[in-house]
Parts: C-alpha cells; sequence; structure tokens
C-alpha cells in the first residue's frame, strides 16, 4: 500500500530521447550552438501533405555549399549512373574532337602557308588549340570517381586559359605580319574545300560539347565547345574572306583583320578564364579528395 502511495505522489518521468544533431546540416555535421535547436522546437509541425519550403536564396545557398566543399552543381542535379553516362559521352566527343581538328590543323597550315592566308592559318592554330583543349578535358574526366570534383575542374580551366593567351598570340602576330606587309590570300578549291568541311565539323562538336557541358555543370567541357565554335566561325570567315578578295582585290585586308579579330577574342576569353578559375582552385584546394 505505502508503495502504491509513493508511486501515485512521485511519477516517474518517461524517458526522452534528445537528438545530438537536431539541425538538418548537410555532410552529418551539427549546429555548433542551441539556437537552431530552439528555434526548431518552436515552428509548428507541418502536415504530411504540407509542402516543404524552398526558395531560390536556399537553393543558391546549397549552391555555393557544394561548390565550397569540392563538387561541382551536377553532383546535386545528376544521380550516379546519370554523371558516369555523360562523363562516358564527354570522352567519346573529346577523341572525336582530337583526331577531327588534327586533320583539320594539318590542312589548314597547308593551305595558309601555300595561299598565304591569314584566316586560315588562325584557324589550323584553333585547330591545334581545340586538339589541346580536347586532351585537357579528356584528363578532366579521365577519373570515374571526379565527375562532380571542382578542383580537378578547375584546374583543367586554368590549363585551357594558358594555352588560349599564348595560342592568340601566335595569331595576332601573324596576322598583323600580313596586315603589314600587305600580303593578299590566293583563293583555289582546296581553301574552298577546307573552310566548308572546317566550318561544318567544328560547329557540330561544338553543339555536342556545349549540351554535355550544360549537363555535367562544366566550365572545362564549354571552354573546349567555345573553342570549336570559333573555329566553325574561322572556318567559314575562310570562305568568305576569300569570296570578297575574288570579287574586290582592293579589299585585300579582310583576311588579315578577321585573323586579328579572331585572335583578340580567344586572348579575352583566356583572360577572364584565368581570372575566374585561379582564385577557385585556391579555394577548393583543401577539399580534392579524388585523387
Amino acid at each position: 500500500m505505502a508503495d502504491h502511495v509513493t508511486q501515485d505522489f512521485c511519477p516517474v518521468p518517461e524517458p526522452t530521447m534528445v537528438d545530438p544533431c537536431p539541425a538538418t546540416v548537410r555532410n552529418g555535421q551539427c549546429a555548433v550552438d542551441g539556437f537552431t535547436n530552439h528555434q526548431q522546437q518552436q515552428q509548428p509541425a507541418k502536415t504530411p501533405t504540407e509542402p516543404d519550403p524552398f526558395t531560390g536564396n536556399q537553393e543558391m545557398k546549397i549552391t555555393d555549399n557544394v561548390d565550397g566543399e569540392g563538387l561541382l552543381e551536377s553532383s546535386m542535379r545528376l544521380k550516379p549512373h546519370e554523371a558516369q553516362n555523360y562523363r562516358k559521352k564527354a570522352l567519346w566527343v573529346s577523341w572525336i574532337s582530337i583526331v577531327v581538328t588534327l586533320i583539320l590543323a594539318v590542312a589548314a597550315f597547308t593551305v595558309s602557308f601555300m595561299r598565304h592566308s591569314a584566316s586560315a592559318f588562325g584557324f589550323a592554330f584553333d585547330a591545334t588549340l581545340d586538339v589541346m583543349s580536347s586532351a585537357i578535358v579528356l584528363w578532366r574526366y579521365s577519373n570515374a570517381a571526379a565527375v562532380h570534383s571542382a578542383h580537378r575542374e578547375y584546374i583543367a580551366c586554368v590549363i585551357l586559359g594558358v594555352v588560349f593567351v599564348l595560342s592568340s598570340l601566335c595569331i595576332l602576330g601573324k596576322a598583323i605580319h600580313d596586315l603589314a606587309t600587305k600580303m593578299p590570300p590566293e583563293v583555289d578549291d582546296f581553301l574552298y574545300s577546307v573552310s566548308v568541311v572546317s566550318g561544318l565539323t567544328c560547329a557540330v562538336l561544338a553543339v555536342a560539347k556545349f549540351m554535355l557541358g550544360k549537363k555535367l555543370t562544366s566550365r572545362a567541357l564549354i571552354t573546349d565547345g567555345f573553342n570549336s565554335l570559333v573555329g566553325a566561325i574561322m572556318g567559314f570567315s575562310i570562305l568568305i574572306s576569300a569570296e570578297v578578295f575574288k570579287q574586290h582585290p582592293d579589299v585585300w585586308f579582310l583576311d588579315g583583320s578577321i585573323g586579328v579579330l579572331i585572335g583578340l577574342i580567344i586572348l579575352a576569353y583566356g583572360v577572364k578564364l584565368l581570372k575566374d578559375m585561379i582564385p577557385r582552385v585556391r579555394q577548393t584546394r583543401n577539399y580534392e579528395r579524388f585523387e
């Protein structure tokens, strides 16, 4: 009887489970203070049918966190098998690009020296640059585990930036030399055929690289696609400048002027790439864990 009275006056509280990690923090990290826990306790319980609020600011913060932790945005958008599928496609496109643009580079260099075409020389250098940029993309995606690695991505972009700057200087030097010596291009069927094939091929490669770069959120792939797009423009510019010179010999400077313009575009893109990517390489070097 006494025990029964004691239990009535001294009820034993029910055990309560305390969650040591109340706040939902990415990568399993708990909140460092009690503010988040207190704030979470005061929030009313949501019904099962009530949607989870997700604003644009929250999405931006998550994207920044992923980038800050050494991962690209594609790690949140793609499932593992999807990412590997796109990675394999990027490798195939890069290999095709290397083979095709290497052949086009040899042909364009031949045209450049035989026909004294500054734009053909510019395209030949751009095709050589395309070979190098595709090789860098191959290195970028050679490691299957590093498909979302931001550090590896930014290193590839820095290398691309350096190659862009060096190539643009060579293109500018040749174009300015041709303008200074007033060297007109020589037009024939070989020049026409090289320009048409180069323009169409590089345009197709550019579209494929842009699409894959968007899926994988890869700046390196998009840069490689930009280089192929420049190659397509230069291929068609050879045709245009040659046709204009054929009809109007006094416009001999159009070919060299196009070479200067393309060289400046590649130089500007390379400088911007270095300016954007070098700080990011330093920020993500401590998060590289895929090597």
